[in-house]
């Protein structure tokens, strides 16, 4: 991992943002209620009031300048996604948007695709499941990467298909 690179996770409460993060740097999987800003290794996590109220996005704002990547968390078993449309386009960092609780019963991937395609317009989203440690690897190698072009290009090179690449044509 660039010791340069980091990344900030953000979601909605119970999105599984502690979740991933320890599932992404080997620790124990737990869930934890996150109260404030915590940073590990290349991992910032924070808490889903964040996204949930827009009175602390100036707190996304402020804690955005610190990392190179800004991870969007969807939770498969929810209908609906706290980010307004385009969320993404509003933070000048590499987004990547992590579809969470794939292996839920009543996870429904297909609309949390959509969901996060709605939220990240140009960048990779990654189906994940902290449990069974998948997509783990993907977010680890598109955090490694310094352009939104490197992330297309690792994106069409993996073997797996739980990385989707959203394009905006219109996006220069």
């Amino acid at each position: 991992m660039h010791k340069k690179n980091r990344a900030m996770l953000i979601g909605s409460i119970g999105a599984g943002k502690s979740t991933l993060t320890n599932a992404l740097l080997g620790k124990p999987v737990e869930a934890v209620k996150t109260q404030a800003l915590i940073y590990y290794d290349w991992i910032v996590d924070t808490p889903g009031e964040y996204v949930e109220n827009p009175f602390f996005y100036k707190n996304i704002m402020a804690t955005a300048l610190e990392v190179t990547h800004v991870l969007y968390l969807h939770d498969a078993t929810k209908k609906k996604t706290v980010f307004p449309p385009n969320f993404s386009t509003g933070i000048n960092k590499l987004a990547i948007g992590v579809i969470t609780k794939s292996d839920a019963e009543d996870a429904d991937v297909s609309l949390a695709i959509k969901k996060a395609r709605q939220v990240v317009v140009n960048g990779p989203i990654v189906v994940t499941s902290s449990l069974n440690k998948e997509g783990l690897e993907e977010i680890r190698a598109l955090v490694q990467c310094q352009s939104l072009q490197e992330m297309k290009e690792c994106s069409d090179n993996w073997k797996s298909k739980t990385i989707i690449f959203n394009e905006n044509l219109y996006n220069l």
